[in-house]
């Protein structure tokens, strides 16, 4: 037996009984509101007047909050009443920035059903609204800008993926803009992190028409919805399948039907060709489940979830939209239209009485995005390390530990990381002129025993200032091997470098000699590119840059490496997504630098003006005790280049104020995802 919940009912009724009422029982009104709330002005009314069925629902705000049932509630900033020519609404309204709700990105002013129900039930949602704004700022190139999402399916058991969503998008300037939904795949095993939504246009464009670049937008949509033009949708959940119902005047009906229990997905072959363009780009190329979200306890959600935020498009080119958050002030937000707003003329849900409680995905997300991840519940090795920060303080136990300036996790839209990050300018190790927020491992090895480090990780900033005449400039270290012993000396450097104004840099790594004897200071370097140039390739002049690589690494694109030593040799491997993988094999304890006549002519280019021409010890490193590092290595200085012109970047230090460092881009930042470190294994 199912139960009905009728949101519609006649105004004229509504508007006699809230008058009757308001005139003999004003002492008594027990409307719940927030302080700074105040009558709406239009109606005099709140939500449950106009859709009364918020009895069924947990109301989450575009603070963060959960409100819980709304009713007999309203908040002038998120949720209340409005009135037009066309009747009375329900406004949810939701800034571009602001605390969000579970795992997400984005802010939400958005209902969340109180109960779940799996496939095999029916269940039906329909709603008729109108979508008032969405942000007017944001990157054109990410498929999310400039779009809401106003009904969903999401669920509460497993990945908590989402089966429905149906967005609006309108790109600036245009009079209409495109109605979509997406099937979000329910990702096989345990990695979330690939998953991928497939999008399916209704009235204009599917989700992956999207700008050629930031500020350049496709053409408008013929058959699209300007904002204001009202739409109804429907959704019916019967046996495994859902149906779908899309209708407004003066547009053709649209209806979809998708089978929830069974993947069309589940193959490699069956990646559908939108998904290859949008998501394999950025490393979601999961497959589904076979019984796809069978089993699984979903719920509805309807309201205004704000698809577009200030996250930085290289973090991730479908989810993060670059725009205008105002530092998260909410009323210059709304001021100059930086927002989603949706207004709902009626709404209904039928479910199941065999429906049963959602608490548990509450207790789950409420609070998540303020509550405390540390490093080590993402990356769970840091009782092999200690930390040194850019501040220039170490921390031996890292176990549970973070440090919100340099040191902590973050999610992406898909994953979350680890971040490492540190400025141009602050409290530097011995011996080095350049910051580190960087792990430094507690075991020591010799070569001939051998250890193993892997990282995946994406460099998100390299310093904006420096001299391009230096070798080290705009460069990050993110994994080392160091000598503990003797000299002291690096046989590994892992480097990323990007110039300004270049949208690809290079990832290459570094051998240092082991000199002869007790003299240190003629020690050099022999760079070796993986993909793009490798550290000899330098400007003409402080701000000539040389060409950008063709086959480089971006700022936010992913790759990995495994540094495997194993019987005194070091054997490299370094992957990532389109780019050829490359490997490399180094002789740890026996010198093929003996001899000046053994000498690299890059050696020659780039160390021996300056003075470094040593000749190595016969055995290198043999004997000597060496640990693994991670993290970010900062390479650009503010040192001036007159007195080292390979390490002294004179870059901008703002006199070693960090946050004016952080916030004009001199500084790096470095995300690990994951990474491992343990013993030596024989090579394959």
């Amino acid at each position: 037996m199912n139960f009905k919940v009728f949101l519609s009912a006649s105004v004229h009724y509504l508007f006699m009984i809230g008058t009757i009422l308001l005139f003999v029982g004003c002492a008594e009104n027990k409307k719940q509101k927030s302080t700074d709330d105040t009558e709406n002005a239009a109606i005099g009314r709140i939500p449950n007047d106009i859709i009364p069925f918020f009895q069924h629902w947990n109301l989450i705000l575009g603070d963060g909050s959960n409100v819980g049932q709304a009713i007999d509630y309203e908040h002038n900033n998120f949720f209340y009443t409005a009135s037009d020519n066309q009747g009375d609404w329900v406004v949810f309204k939701t800034p571009n920035a602001g605390n969000t709700h579970g795992t997400s990105n984005n802010t939400r002013t958005e209902l969340a059903q109180l109960k779940k129900w799996t496939p095999m039930t029916e269940a039906t949602m329909k709603a008729t609204l109108k979508v008032m704004n969405v942000s007017t700022t944001g990157d054109a190139s990410v498929a999310s800008t400039y779009s809401v999402v106003v009904g969903q399916i999401h669920s509460a058991d497993g990945h908590e993926n989402e089966p429905l969503k149906i967005f609006y998008k309108k790109f600036p300037g245009h009079e209409k803009g495109s109605v979509f939904w997406h099937y979000e795949i329910n990702t096989a095993g345990d990695d979330n992190s690939k998953r991928w939504d497939y999008s399916y246009p209704i009235w204009g464009y599917d989700f992956s028409v999207v700008g050629t670049d930031e500020n350049t937008y496709p053409p408008e949509p013929v058959d699209g919805i300007a904002l204001g033009e009202e739409f109804t949708y429907e959704v019916v959940i019967k046996e495994g399948m859902m149906y779908l119902t899309f209708t407004s005047e003066g547009h053709e009906t649209k209806k979809f039907t998708k089978n929830l229990i069974s993947s069309e997905y589940a193959n490699l072959s069956d990646m559908p060709e939108q998904t290859k363009k949008l998501f394999v780009p950025i490393g979601q190329d999961g497959l589904e489940r076979k019984e796809a979200y069978t089993g699984e306890g979903l719920f509805f959600k309807l309201g205004t979830y704000n698809q577009t935020n200030g996250k930085d498009p290289k973090i991730n080119k479908v989810w993060c939209s670059g725009a205008e958050t105002h530092g998260g002030d909410l009323q210059k937000q709304y001021a100059d239209g930086n927002y989603a707003e949706v207004w709902f003329k009626s709404a209904d849900i039928t479910i199941s009485d065999d429906a049963i409680s959602n608490t548990g995905y509450f207790e789950a997300n409420d609070g998540l995005s303020t509550k405390t991840v540390y490093p080590n519940e993402v990356i769970p090795f840091m009782d092999k390390f200690k930390i040194l920060l850019g501040d220039g303080k170490e921390v031996e136990d890292i176990t549970q530990f973070e440090h919100k300036d340099y040191f902590y996790t973050v999610i992406d839209g898909t994953r979350r990381w680890v971040v490492y990050k540190t400025p141009n300018s602050g409290v530097t190790s011995k011996n080095s002129s350049n910051t580190r927020t960087e792990l430094h491992e507690k075991r020591e090895w010799l070569p001939e025993e051998g250890g193993k480090l892997t990282g995946t990780c994406k460099v998100m900033q390299v310093s904006i200032s420096g001299d391009a005449r230096v070798a080290a400039s705009y460069s990050t270290v993110i994994g080392q091997i160091h000598s503990g012993e003797g000299h002291e000396n690096e046989p590994l450097k892992i480097f990323y470098k990007k110039f300004p104004g270049h949208n690809k840099g290079s990832v290459f790594w570094n051998y240092e000699i082991n000199p002869v004897g007790d003299d240190n200071s003629g020690r050099w370097e022999h760079s070796y590119a993986v993909w793009g140039n490798d550290m000899s390739v330098i400007g003409k002049g402080k701000n000539d840059f040389p060409a950008e690589p063709k086959n480089g690494i971006e700022l936010g694109e992913e790759f990995s490496y495994e540094v495997n030593v194993y019987k005194g040799i070091m054997y490299l491997t370094f992957k990532s997504e389109n780019h050829e993988t490359k490997t490399f094999t180094k002789n740890l304890i026996s010198s093929e630098y003996v001899k000046k006549s053994d000498f690299p002519e890059q050696m020659k280019y780039l160390f021996a003006p300056i003075g470094q021409d040593a000749v190595e010890r016969a055995t290198a490193y043999s004997g000597e005790l060496n640990y693994f590092k991670q993290g970010a290595y900062n390479q650009t200085n503010g040192k001036s280049p007159e007195t080292n012109i390979v390490w002294f970047s004179g870059a901008e230090t703002y006199g070693g104020d960090i946050a004016k460092q952080y916030e004009n881009g001199c500084y790096t930042e470095v995300w690990f995802r994951e990474a491992t470190v343990g013993q030596g294994t024989p090579p394959k």
